[in-house]
């Protein structure tokens, strides 16, 4: 689904030819193009396109927002477990084909940083880090992301794995950081069909899994408020990630993960990218 070759802005060994350039003492001699120097008499050498491996890095939100889940939620799992197979697919496919993959898990703060590797251990190490994962506290999303853009040392393609709870016009700045750091971004946004539809209709008791408390409410009276608000926070982050040219795919938690992930690499792979 994600190619293992991708073209570099360094030149270098490969045989996708780029350009030719005049020969200057110290090249070395094999690069020389005979044939255009016998038109031409004069020395040119032949370079070619690099090719080097993806480096990606996975971001997995453990906030506790996260650890909600519903009744239609697959096979009962809460968004941070659904994000969590989510993460060990990804690792899976990419050192598999040799390409580099780090991780990271946070909620306020990082929690957990492993550099991008490709070595075969990287999937065990990627792995025992997602399994010692439990919910924390309040997001920081906007925040993390910050950090994680300047910590990230070279180019890389960016799996944020979130449920996306922060303030939308902070979280797109910190999008934009990403960007600006020439990171590829693919935004993959959790969401428990309950949060979707709200299908509450009487007085429920709604905690809040970040920790302020326990309120009464009468799920009736404002669940057409929330679902505008929803959407409309939905459409905001959507609306500055297609501006900055970001993948922004929306995950009901209901629809198996195995599948989710296989439909949003086939789109990445038919579109080439962003959307």
């Amino acid at each position: 689904f994600i190619a293992g070759k991708h073209r570099s802005a360094r030149k270098g060994a490969s045989v996708e030819f780029a350009e030719h350039r005049e020969y200057t003492p110290g090249d070395d001699l094999r690069k020389l193009d005979w044939k255009l120097i016998a038109r031409r008499q004069h020395y040119f050498v032949r370079e070619f396109v690099d090719e080097t491996n993806l480096r990606a890095t996975i971001l997995l939100d453990t906030s506790g927002s996260m650890a909600y889940h519903g009744g239609s939620a697959h096979e009962g799992l809460s968004k941070l477990d659904y994000g969590k197979y989510l993460a060990a697919l990804i690792t899976y496919l990419l050192v598999n084909q040799q390409d580099a993959c780090g991780f990271v898990s946070f909620d306020t703060e990082v929690r957990d940083f492993v550099p991008a590797k490709s070595s075969a251990g990287q999937v065990r190490t990627v792995l025992e880090k997602i399994d010692a994962i439990s919910p924390g506290g309040e997001t920081g999303l906007a925040e993390v992301l910050h950090e994680v853009a300047e910590r990230i040392p070279r180019r890389s393609v960016v799996f944020l794995i979130s449920d996306f709870f922060d303030d939308s016009a902070e979280l797109v700045k910190a999008l934009h950081h990403l960007r600006f750091r020439n990171h590829e971004v693919i935004a993959l946004r959790l969401a428990d069909h309950d949060e979707v539809e709200f299908p509450f209709a009487q007085l429920k008791k709604f905690e809040d899994l970040e920790g302020t408390g326990i309120l009464d409410v009468d799920a009736r009276a404002v669940r057409s408020g929330y679902i505008e608000r929803f959407r409309r926070h939905v459409d905001e982050i959507k609306r500055g990630c297609g501006e900055m040219k970001i993948v922004h795919e929306f995950l009901d938690t209901s629809v198996p993960y195995d599948r989710a992930l296989a439909d949003v690499l086939v789109r990445y792979r038919q579109t080439g990218g962003a959307r």
